[in-house]
């Protein structure tokens, strides 16, 4: 699998208040309506660059604060395909699996870049390249593809029964 965008550069420790802002999470908001606030708090242009299948790299404790989960749904919803950072918070790494996106750890990369480079990353090889380098990251199992590649958790679970069924 090809990820292949532009980048969106972020320090550290940028938390779920920042992604996705607190006075929001009581709405009952789409996805869409998410990601309309997507990191408004930290880079108020970031919903009108961001396009299909950019990827954000970060600093190291990516998504620290608070458990909720429409941080990583606004950023997903918005177009990302991918964050890449030293390390995330555990639980915003586990609903990135959850609503489909791909949180790869690198912590050499956010150095050697800036907002805006190009990138393609190669999740099956564990590469990320950029055009001051060529990055490693840890391949996800094929379980963590599976899961991110139909779009989630959810997604993932429906298509397992609906094959168990004959469906």
């Amino acid at each position: 699998m090809i990820i292949e965008g532009k980048i969106f550069r972020y320090g550290d420790d940028v938390n779920t208040d920042v992604i996705f802002p607190g006075k929001y999470t009581y709405e009952p908001l789409t996805p869409e309506q998410m990601a309309e606030h997507a990191l408004e708090d930290l880079d108020p242009d970031f919903v009108k660059k961001v396009e299909k299948g950019d990827v954000i790299v970060a600093g190291k404790n990516f998504g620290c604060g608070s458990s909720r989960e429409q941080a990583a749904v606004a950023i997903r919803a918005a177009g990302c395909s991918a964050i890449i950072a030293p390390s995330f918070a555990r639980i915003f790494y586990r609903n990135c699996l959850n609503c489909g996106l791909f949180a790869l750890t690198n912590d050499q990369i956010q150095s050697k870049i800036k907002t805006g480079d190009k990138v393609k990353i190669d999740i099956d090889r564990g590469l990320i390249e950029v055009e001051s380098g060529v990055f490693e990251f840890p391949s996800p199992s094929e379980d963590v593809v599976g899961i991110l590649s139909a779009g989630g958790l959810i997604p993932f679970t429906r298509k397992k029964l609906e094959e168990k069924r004959g469906i």
